[in-house]
């Protein structure tokens, strides 16, 4: 069953009217349709709930409204938060809901997956979605995702990851059995199924302080799939898939 949230019953009244845009109160912020807003929550222990604004209308009393479309955050969802879900990741669910424009306490941007890790400095309004989520079922749209790294997990923007030279595969520096700080100083990196002996010396010597090794770790975050949203290499013709069940498979193994 979809989750509910407090708010105002959805009745139709005479008198109403639909407005272009709607100032926050006790601010200067205009919020209008198509805007992604901060709600505050019943529960003051919890952080604010994110949606995006689909429709703002007054009544004969000039009570504002506001038709919202929620997003979830993972811990919200059926399934629940995963280790490769970032934490500025939301999920547009289905769940439609009308609240007092009241409500409204600031304005934020969701990105697409991709504009999000495009951005060099990360705010406090700035969140990404790249799911589609379905309230009472727990589905997700799309349902497979690309995986990575031995541990075959979706790339998670808030990790670190290098990629192989070889196979173009990109893992996590603690599958692969180094620290962050060795990471982002490595040269070379070549996996155990692409090395040969030489190419392991190679790697295990190849630590530098120059600045553009750091550059070429860090990359991994502005490579990504126009078509699935999902990080991915030009050189890779083919990327595995795993569906949502099979992530929680994998996730529970990595976990015990």
């Amino acid at each position: 069953m979809a989750k509910t949230r407090p708010g105002i019953p959805t009745k139709t009244k005479t008198g109403k009217r639909d407005l272009e845009s709607y100032t926050i109160r006790g601010t200067n912020k205009i919020v209008r349709v198509g805007d992604c807003v901060l709600m505050r929550p019943s529960d003051t222990g919890k952080p604010p709930y994110v949606a995006r604004i689909e429709k703002i209308e007054s009544d004969a009393r000039n009570n504002v409204k506001v038709r919202v479309r929620w997003y979830y955050r993972p811990e919200e969802s059926l399934g629940g938060r995963r280790q490769f879900h970032g934490a500025k990741e939301l999920f547009l669910s289905d769940h439609y809901d009308v609240q007092s424009a009241h409500t409204i306490e600031g304005k934020c941007i969701v990105h697409s997956f991709k504009n999000y890790t495009k951005l060099e400095n990360v705010g406090a309004e700035d969140y990404y979605c790249r799911f589609e989520y379905k309230a009472a079922s727990g589905g997700f749209t799309p349902d497979r995702v690309a995986v990575y790294c031995k541990c075959e997990m979706p790339y998670n923007p808030d990790d670190l990851m290098v990629q192989c030279e070889g196979c173009k595969d990109w893992y996590h520096p603690a599958c692969v059995g180094m620290t962050i700080e060795e990471a982002k100083k490595l040269e070379h990196f070549v996996c155990t199924e692409c090395s040969s002996d030489d190419d392991i010396k190679r790697t295990q010597n190849g630590f530098s302080s120059s600045p553009a090794a750091d550059v070429k770790v860090r990359l991994v975050a502005g490579i990504v799939d126009n078509t699935s949203g999902f990080l991915c290499n030009v050189n890779v013709r083919w990327r595995k898939r795993r569906t949502f069940s099979e992530l929680v498979v994998f996730h529970n193994m990595y976990l015990f």
